[in-house]
């Protein structure tokens, strides 16, 4: 599993994503096999995707977990009825996500 994704993390992929179109979408059939490989092939070459829930009785935090568990990525946001799921490219990846700042002690 990856590592959790800070707050300043998930923002910067919310801004990337904005104007992208959703690459998979989840029908009444709900999380199957062929949306699993289709979500972690998508994953594979954009690195940053929405995928778009068309009907499902599940909660959508929990179905984004599921499926983000099952394709090794990270849930980044819940929009709605969208998904966005990152997962960094195993070879030369694009996305540069900032880095995790950690407070000091002593610092406010």
């Amino acid at each position: 599993m990856p590592p959790a994704l800070t707050g300043k993390q998930k923002r910067f992929l919310r801004a990337l994503a904005h104007d992208k179109k959703p690459v998979v979408q989840l029908g009444k059939e709900g999380l199957t096999e062929a949306v699993r490989k289709a979500t972690d092939q998508s994953l594979e070459t954009h690195e940053l995707i929405k995928v778009k829930v068309a009907s499902s009785d599940e909660d959508l935090d929990a179905l984004g977990a599921r499926l983000a568990e099952q394709t090794r990525s990270s849930l980044a946001d819940v929009i709605g009825r969208t998904l966005l799921l990152y997962r960094a490219r195993t070879k030369k990846p694009t996305i540069v996500l900032p880095k995790a700042t950690t407070k000091t002690e002593g610092s406010p």
